[in-house]
């Protein structure tokens, strides 16, 4: 396989499909691209096995398939000058990369032993346009667990039903659901995406435009958009039925300036205990009162004024579950649901029911 390209339209691609090659990888092969000819044209894909990226780069070419070695030919890409033409060469075990008076000569390994994802057998598909697909896995995605030992936490839940399409994560702890509605025919179907392929779907969600082919089988979830496509494994598990843990009825609610409650959190928070990161809320008719301590006896309190009319309430939470859900709204105000010491707070924003966050108490 030997062809010249543009180094800009071979770095965008190789850029986007990067964080699927595993740094650290049990096969040497999985460190490598994979360079082959589909329909004459050249198909660059990356694997951990869990997951596979692959993206079309419109230049004829001929010849066999091949591996680079991924990083180091991104990095080589990286570092050569804008509009650079790139040479490629092939010579036995070796490829070699020129570019003006630069020549790099890298090992190849054997693309037979690339191991390609088998053929997906795919049973319902939906179509939706990238930027609704975007808002949905940002505002939810931040909530999913850190390798919890319920491994069907560590991922986003995404489900299609009655012209809804919805995310939600949970790590136990707390929630976020995030959901559109669509004109897309109802497909009746809940899967959990690993957390790596959330991240490196996003990845690409920034820089790709148009609308996104979303396509289901029994243990994978594929995605094309644009000339990039993405399979991922899921987990294979029940997640827990989020409904129940959304609190409903509380009648006590507290109307907050998002950005003066944000910059409050974060200021008390730096007098929090270290590994609990409490933080005692007390709402008042008027007022909510902040405080933290920590065990070196120090302590933090904020004042801010809300609209809120009900009874005094004290309740403890995690300071960055809260900054967290604050980082991720956009409207100036926010809603505080509570209901006493003891039950969840759900944040809504005034200008949309279809964000909702779910935070746990704990005892301070």
């Amino acid at each position: 396989m030997n062809f010249s390209i543009e180094r800009e339209r071979l770095l965008k691609p190789m850029q986007q499909i990067i964080g699927a090659v595993e740094r650290r990888q049990t096969m040497p092969i999985l460190a490598n691209f994979l360079f082959r000819n589909v329909n004459g044209q050249l198909v660059i894909t990356a694997t951990d096995l869990e997951l596979e990226v692959s993206a079309t780069v419109d230049i004829a070419i001929e010849g066999e398939a091949i591996t680079i070695p991924g990083r180091k030919l991104l990095d080589i890409c990286k570092s050569l000058p804008d509009g650079s033409k790139i040479n490629f060469s092939i010579n036995e075990d070796k490829v070699t990369v020129k570019s003006g008076k630069s020549r790099f000569s890298l090992l190849t390994l054997d693309a037979k032993d690339f191991p390609l994802v088998d053929a997906v057998d795919i049973d319902a598909s939906i179509t939706l346009h990238k930027d609704i697909l975007q808002s949905l896995i940002e505002d939810s995605s931040f909530a999913m667990a850190q390798q919890d030992v319920r491994y069907y936490l560590n991922g986003l839940m995404m489900e299609s039903n009655e012209g809804v399409i919805r995310t939600v994560a949970t790590d136990g702890h707390r929630l976020a659901l995030a959901e559109a509605s669509t004109d897309i025919p109802a497909i009746d179907r809940q899967v959990i995406v690993p957390k790596k392929a959330v991240q490196e779907f996003m990845r690409i969600l920034t820089t790709t435009e148009g609308d996104v082919e979303l396509l289901f089988s029994q243990n994978h979830l594929q995605a094309k958009i644009g000339e990039i496509e993405f399979v991922t494994k899921l987990i294979d598990g029940k997640f827990p039925e989020y409904q129940r843990v959304i609190p409903v009825g509380h009648e006590h609610i507290a109307t907050i300036e998002r950005e003066l409650l944000r910059t409050c959190l974060m200021r008390a928070s730096i007098l929090s205990n270290e590994k609990y990161r409490g933080v005692r809320l007390t709402f008042s008719e008027s007022t909510l009162s902040i405080q933290t301590h920590n065990p070196e006896q120090e302590e933090a309190q904020e004042e801010v004024e809300i609209d809120y009319q009900g009874p005094e309430i004290e309740i403890g939470f995690n300071v960055s579950y809260l900054v967290d859900v604050l980082n991720t709204i956009k409207s100036e105000q926010v809603h505080f649901h509570v209901q006493d010491t003891n039950s969840s707070l759900l944040i809504v924003s005034p200008d949309s029911e279809q964000r909702k966050y779910v935070v746990m108490p704990m005892r301070l």
